[in-house]
C-alpha cells in the first residue's frame, strides 16, 4: 500500500508533457496598465518577448484609479503604467514606487466621437448642449474623466459659464473606463462621447466618426511608468521599461494613435499655440505621431 502511494506521488510530481527546461526558467513580469493602453501594450509585449525569449509578460488592464487602488491594497505587480500622473502619485505617496524611477513614456489627447451614422448631427463640442443629445463619459475618478472635465471647463470661457451645466444635463451614462465609452458609442447606444485619440482609430474606427478638439481647449494626457519597489524581478522590470522608452517602441505607439513623449521636455507657454500639423508626405516618413501642445492637467 505504501509502495502504491509513493508511485502515485511520483506521477503527480513528474513534469507535465511539453514543459521544457527553458519554460521552467522563464521569468514572469506582472504589468498593471491603464485600459487605454490595452492594444499597444499587447503589441509591445509581443515585440519584447520576441527578443527576450526568457520573459513572460502578464498584463492586467483596468482604469488607472482601479489599478492604483489595487496596488495600495497589496496586489502583487512589477510595473505600473498609468494614464495620468495623479494615480501614479498616489502609489508613490504610499512608498510603493520611488519617485525618481518614474518616466513619461507616451502622450495622448482627447477626441469627440459619435456613431458612424451620427444621428444627432454632432460636429463639435458646442453641439453637446443640444436638446436630447445622449452623452456618455467615463466615470469620475478616472484619468479620462479628469481630462474631459478640464476640457469642457476650458470651453466655458468661449461659450459662457452655463456651458458646463448644459453639457452635463445631457450626460446619460458614466462608464468605468474609456473602452466602455467607445463600445457604447460604436453600438449606437448614445450620440456622443469623449475618448482618447488612441481609442478612435483601429478596427472599431469604422463604427465611429471622430472629431478633433480645438488644441486651445484639448488636454495633453501624460502616461507615466515605473517599477514597483517590491518587484520580485526588478532586473526584468527595468528591461521592459527601457524597451517601452526606447526609439524602437515609438513606431508602435504611433501606430495606435499615441503621441511622441518628447513634448513634455519643452516648457509650454501659458496659452500654448498649436504646433504645425505634419503634411501627408512628411507624416508618412515620420515614425511618430505628433500631438499639438494643448493645455495639460496637473498632477
Amino acid at each position: 500500500m505504501r509502495y502504491r502511494l509513493v508511485i502515485a506521488l511520483l506521477i503527480l510530481l513528474a513534469p507535465i508533457g511539453g514543459i521544457t527546461a527553458q519554460d521552467s526558467e522563464r521569468q514572469s513580469l506582472i504589468v498593471f496598465a491603464a485600459t487605454s493602453l490595452t492594444d499597444v501594450f499587447e503589441s509591445l509585449r509581443a515585440a519584447f518577448i520576441e527578443v527576450n525569449s526568457d520573459a513572460d509578460i502578464l498584463l492586467n488592464f483596468s482604469s488607472s484609479s482601479t489599478l492604483a487602488a489595487q496596488l495600495l491594497q497589496g496586489a502583487p505587480a512589477d510595473i505600473f503604467a498609468s494614464a495620468n500622473e495623479l494615480q501614479m502619485d498616489l502609489v508613490i505617496d504610499s512608498n510603493l514606487i520611488a519617485a525618481d524611477t518614474v518616466d513619461i513614456f507616451a502622450h495622448n489627447q482627447l477626441m469627440l466621437i459619435t456613431p458612424a451614422d451620427n444621428p444627432a448631427a454632432i460636429e463639435s463640442i458646442l453641439d453637446l448642449t443640444k436638446d436630447s443629445v445622449l452623452l456618455v463619459l467615463a466615470a469620475e475618478g478616472t484619468p479620462i474623466r479628469a481630462y474631459t472635465d478640464a476640457m469642457i471647463a476650458s470651453h466655458s470661457y468661449d461659450y459662457g459659464e452655463n456651458f458646463i451645466d448644459q453639457v452635463m444635463q445631457n450626460l446619460v451614462s458614466e462608464e468605468s473606463n474609456v473602452r466602455q465609452v467607445v463600445t457604447r458609442i460604436a453600438l449606437g447606444e448614445a450620440d456622443a462621447g469623449i475618448v482618447y485619440q488612441s481609442d478612435a482609430i483601429g478596427a472599431i474606427a469604422e463604427q465611429l466618426r471622430a472629431f478633433e478638439i480645438d488644441p486651445a481647449h484639448n488636454q495633453l494626457a501624460s502616461y507615466p511608468i515605473a517599477p514597483l519597489a517590491a518587484s520580485t524581478n526588478p532586473a526584468l522590470a527595468q528591461r521592459f521599461i527601457s524597451f517601452v522608452l526606447s526609439p524602437a517602441a515609438q513606431p508602435i505607439f504611433a501606430e495606435y494613435g499615441f503621441c511622441s513623449p518628447a513634448i513634455l521636455t519643452e516648457t509650454l507657454p501659458e496659452d500654448p499655440t498649436p504646433e504645425p500639423t505634419l503634411e501627408a508626405d512628411d507624416a508618412a516618413e515620420s515614425p511618430q505621431n505628433v500631438c499639438p501642445a494643448p493645455k495639460s492637467v496637473g498632477r
